[in-house]
């Protein structure tokens, strides 16, 4: 894995920023895996600036989430549907079709999740996935103890995951049990990984990811067997560590 380490948010957002339009521009029809949450926020605004500019366009770009709650609505402005047209889809020039986002309202879960799949295989493989990295190690809403084998599957949310996204939502009970996430096995397909860190509070699970390890009760360790992970990390996610 290798890291790159940078002064703070914003220039965490800017070079990854960088790598994307990289890659859009020189691959043929990319394949983009994208992540929610507050880290990747800087991204997406950087991204739509580099549109507005005339530097890059995504018509013949696709785009697959991550995950998606259960039982919100693409509508729910808590969903990551509405999420992903406000931070991103919206300002740029991606056609609706190639813009992919797990259906967490679906009345069949499982055929959900198998069509899922089968839209990304249609698309060979994912070119480069954008990650966060969770406190207790989630990476997606994988949670600890995980298979490392699993493929995109409904799951059970930890109460540290509950909690910390809680201050999106009106109140913590709102925020639902369950969600539709890739599997780590989906996950690990991807040709390239970006794993954004930010801030002291993922210092320490960073550190565990970077020295720890590789265990299903810490999912984002499964990144230690991947071939290309590129880990953008601000100065204070890597306070506890010699870099």
């Amino acid at each position: 894995m290798e890291v790159i380490k940078v002064k703070n948010y914003d220039a965490m957002s800017e070079k990854a920023c960088s790598i994307i339009m990289n890659r859009v521009i020189n691959l043929d029809n990319p394949v983009l895996g994208l992540a929610t949450g507050s880290t990747p926020e800087g991204l997406y605004e950087y991204l739509i600036n580099t549109y507005k500019e005339g530097e890059i366009s995504f018509k013949d770009t696709a785009t697959f989430n991550l995950d998606e709650y259960v039982g919100l609505a693409p509508s729910n402005p808590n969903s990551y549907h509405y999420y992903m047209n406000e931070k991103l889809f919206k300002h740029i020039d991606i056609p609706d079709k190639l813009a992919h986002v797990p259906n967490g309202s679906a009345q069949d879960l499982d055929s959900e999740c198998r069509h899922y799949e089968q839209l990304m295989r249609d698309r060979k493989q994912i070119d480069v996935q954008i990650l966060g990295l969770g406190l207790n190690g989630h990476i997606g809403f994988n949670e600890p103890g995980t298979s490392f084998e699993s493929r995109t599957h409904v799951i059970d949310l930890d109460e540290t995951t509950r909690k910390a996204n809680a201050r999106f939502f009106d109140a913590p009970e709102d925020v639902p049990n369950k969600a539709i996430t890739m599997g780590l096995e989906t996950i690990m397909d991807s040709k390239e990984i970006i794993l954004l860190v930010s801030g002291a509070r993922k210092a320490e699970p960073l550190a565990r990811l970077l020295h720890g390890e590789v265990s299903e009760e810490f999912p984002a360790s499964i990144l230690q067997n991947h071939k290309d992970v590129v880990i953008i990390a601000d100065e204070a996610s890597l306070s506890e560590l010699e870099i």
